[in-house]
């Protein structure tokens, strides 16, 4: 079986050599190449033709995003980012995935080299994950100063973005219907491709999205700046409402319980749900307990099958649910295992999912479940 062939792309030395050992250490993937900075991984990708490639951000002579921006565009490859466990790392890390990154690798400030050998697994498994991964040439250059990253969407976007959609308000029926959506490698674009579709009174929506603590603020803000819903980081024992979306903070399990009348975010620490933390497994199983037949499930891209038996169970307990088709997912692992579950309603490419979901509020306006 031929190896999974990788190239380094990062400034320090250090760097390049332990990745490179914890590469070669793979018995199914061999590094063929690390370079020091952009212009000089150009140059090996063109004699080398890697399966993946690893990607530093800052560097020297020329920017990591404006190197993955033009690489995207002209030579689409599967890129996993090392970024750096910083805020402003979190928001180039998120712009990286706009632009077509698989996903990342959060390497620590201080620490670095010890850092990196603890993220071993994680980073040959990323690796793996994106040498199967669908990429879609990018038409998305780098946004003019000020604009938002609306205009621009990641190589493996549809290839007919959806038109946001608008509608009439869905009054009395938005306080009691919960959009419930689970995504794993993709699914930030894949998340946000749903949500900027989405009115501004539409139900409340309860996003666990796999990112380590330290990203989800920053991708909660870049999502509420796009959105015609306020959209936030949850927080333990607040109040969710119509018109917000909540996304599980990194390194936390987030779930809904009713409280009176009310909805309520539950933010909670525990061990981990098949590998993750946050798990959409934990967040689908409440939604089933407690949302039950006012529970529209969406299950976006994402590697493994995180979700999948929870997304029956919310099935089996009257939700309606979309999946996320294969041919629009980067990754169709968490679809595919859902579908096999036999907890999907529909399965639909990623630029139908809003538009359906606000078909299905609608048809279903007049026969709104009461919470009980």
């Amino acid at each position: 079986m031929a190896k999974t062939t990788v190239v380094v792309v990062d400034d320090s030395a250090l760097v390049r050599s332990i990745l490179t050992e914890i590469i070669n250490r793979q018995p199914d993937m061999e590094c063929i190449g690390a370079a020091a900075d952009p212009l000089l991984a150009r140059e090996m990708i063109r004699a080398l033709n890697p399966d993946v490639i690893t990607l530093d951000i800052e560097m020297p002579r020329m920017d990591g995003l404006d190197f993955l921006s033009r690489l995207m565009r002209l030579r689409p490859m599967p890129v996993v980012m090392v970024s750096t466990l910083t805020e402003r790392g979190a928001e180039v890390t998120l712009k990286a995935l706009e632009l077509g990154a698989v996903d990342f690798v959060a390497k620590p400030k201080i620490g670095v080299a010890d850092g990196i050998r603890l993220l071993a697994d994680d980073i040959t498994d990323k690796i793996r994950i994106a040498a199967k991964a669908h990429i879609r040439r990018s038409h998305a250059a780098l946004p003019a100063s000020g604009a938002t990253g609306a205009s621009a969407h990641a190589g493996h976007a549809p290839a007919a973005p959806a038109k946001p959609v608008t509608m009439a308000s869905l009054g009395r029926l938005s306080t009691e219907k919960i959009i419930f959506i689970g995504a794993s490698t993709g699914g930030t674009e894949a998340t946000k491709d749903v949500l900027i579709n989405l009115p501004a009174d539409c139900p409340a929506v309860v996003i666990t999205q796999h990112m380590p603590p330290g990203f989800t603020k920053s991708y909660a803000a870049r999502l509420d700046s796009l959105c015609r819903i306020r959209i936030k980081e949850a927080t333990d024992g607040e109040r969710i409402l119509p018109g917000h979306g909540y996304i599980a903070p990194g390194g936390f399990h987030l779930s809904v319980e009713r409280s009176g009348a009310n909805y309520i975010a539950r933010v909670q620490d525990g061990e981990p749900v098949n590998r993750h933390k946050p798990s959409v497994e934990v967040l689908f199983h409440s939604a089933a307990r407690v949302v039950g037949p006012n529970a529209l499930g969406i299950m976006l891209t994402g590697m493994g099958a995180d979700g999948a038996k929870a997304m029956k169970v919310m099935k089996d307990a009257g939700s309606y649910n979309l999946v996320q088709d294969e041919a629009t997912c980067v990754v169709f692992g968490m679809p595919r295992e859902a579908i096999n579950a036999g907890a999907a309603d529909e399965v639909l490419p990623l630029n139908q999912i809003a538009p359906r979901l606000i078909e299905r509020l609608r048809s279903t306006s007049g026969m709104s479940l009461n919470r009980v």
